[in-house]
């Protein structure tokens, strides 16, 4: 009868353990559930250059917010207040000085960072150029600095940091470009420098999608919208703010098959 009864409470006890055990990983499972809907993004480690201002400062605020580890990098962060009071914040905030036209600097940084498994790169910095010129009147030395910033560092940067986007698969390059590149929507003319300097960007980065789908990477370029920017100028038509929560939902929708594509901050598909 004790023997029973023995039994009888071990099985209870075991009933109860098993019934705890399952709430536990139901509890657990909820929350995983509540903090993917937060953050929808399942990415975690984020190269961007150009953070110390505008959309990119707001882009990396955004993703620390998400709690992704960010490595940001500027020229000269000593000056970049806005950038370093994130580090009080943010442990997950790592800030690295850097000229993207520097390539060699680019490459010691990407050797200081290997064992990094980048899931996402964006290669924001850019460089706008002169304004008030017309046809007759480009500066040859001009044009050269704006596709050096524009065009060829963006990809020297992917490949720099081509193994540790592998590392990281599935992964996303995204380089921020401008509608203003685009051939088939160009209808006023002018503005050869920055014009040229974001199509050329636009073609290096559908071959991008080519070359690195195998690798399970996705590349895609992003127009950030007109940004009330130091480029946007004050009569731009949103704010930066704005334009990141826009490219940081794009982004975490991207699919595979997105890769190639060139697409506005609010998800729509833009003419090459």
């Amino acid at each position: 009868m004790n023997h029973a009864r023995l039994h009888f409470t071990f099985l209870h006890q075991t009933v109860t353990l098993k019934h705890y055990f399952n709430e536990f990983w139901l509890c657990l499972r909820r929350i995983k559930m509540s903090t993917a809907y937060l953050y929808p993004h399942s990415l975690k480690c984020l190269l961007i250059t150009g953070a110390n201002r505008g959309i990119g400062l707001a882009l990396t605020q955004l993703y620390l917010n998400a709690g992704w580890q960010v490595d940001a990098c500027c020229r000269s962060p000593e000056k970049a207040s806005d950038l370093n009071a994130l580090t009080t914040q943010f442990k997950t905030l790592n800030i690295y000085d850097l000229d993207i036209t520097d390539y060699t600097a680019v490459n010691v940084l990407s050797a200081k960072l290997f064992s990094r498994k980048f899931n996402l790169i964006i290669s924001n910095a850019g460089y706008h150029g002169p304004k008030s010129y017309k046809f007759g009147n480009v500066s040859v030395s001009e044009w050269r600095k704006v596709l050096e910033i524009n065009t060829i560092a963006p990809l020297k940067i992917a490949e720099a940091f081509y193994s540790q986007l592998l590392a990281g698969t599935p992964s996303i390059y995204v380089a921020l470009s401008s509608k203003v590149g685009s051939i088939t929507d160009n209808i006023s003319g002018g503005g050869y420098i920055y014009r040229s300097s974001k199509a050329a960007l636009n073609a290096i980065v559908k071959s991008l999608s080519i070359d690195l789908a195998p690798q399970g990477v996705i590349s895609v370029v992003l127009h950030p919208g007109w940004v009330k920017t130091e480029m946007g100028g004050p009569h731009a038509l949103i704010s930066t703010s704005t334009s990141a929560r826009g490219l940081f939902d794009v982004i975490a929708t991207l699919k595979q098959e997105d890769s190639g594509k060139f697409l506005n901050y609010d998800g729509q598909m833009l003419p090459w």
